[in-house]
């Protein structure tokens, strides 16, 4: 049985290339569940994932009628934005998405954070502090002097199309393996 890792995707420039992640999983041996924040819904190309995953791309919490999808493995937000990165560490669970996060700390799921953030968000001193929160939990936080660093404001195609998917990927454990 391979590996379950749910790819939570924010509205925020890269989100349209989320099925680069998602195919560089893949080929690593992971079972990817994508979700979508409920403004990245209109970011991504929901059929296209759908259809490469074989699942349905998930923005709200499910129906009781519905089947409960299973518990991820390791959990990759990508490209996660000030919003979502600032909600996650204060522990707010609005949306289906943050509900997930807010649970996977304590369930010990690795979680790996790649935030696409201008340089003037990232400098403020609450995403500072989100971050710091984050990290003191064990969430892998790829940002600033240890990782992909902010972007500048109005990032530019060049900027989004290098967007780093592949730092979130190496910063798992291998498929199969424990966080």
């Amino acid at each position: 049985m391979s590996s379950s890792l749910y790819l939570i995707v924010c509205a925020a420039g890269p989100a349209p290339d989320a099925g680069r992640l998602v195919a560089l999983a893949q080929d690593a041996g992971w079972t990817v569940q994508v979700v979508a924040t409920p403004s990245a819904v209109d970011f991504v190309d929901v059929a296209a994932l759908e259809a490469r995953t074989g699942r349905p791309v998930r923005s709200r919490y499910r129906r009781p009628s519905e089947p409960k999808p299973p518990r991820p493995d390791a959990i990759v937000v990508a490209p996660a934005t000030y919003n979502t990165v600032n909600k996650f560490a204060a522990g707010i669970a609005d949306t289906y998405a943050l509900g997930l996060l807010a649970e996977a700390p304590g369930l010990g799921i690795p979680i790996v954070v790649l935030p696409y953030v201008n340089a003037a968000l990232a400098g403020r001193i609450p995403f500072r502090d989100a971050v710091g929160r984050l990290r003191a939990e064990g969430v892998t936080v790829l940002s600033g002097p240890d990782g992909s660093g902010p972007e500048v404001p109005g990032g530019t195609p060049d900027d989004i199309a290098a967007f780093p998917w592949h730092l979130a990927l190496a910063a798992l454990p291998a498929p199969g393996r424990p966080g």
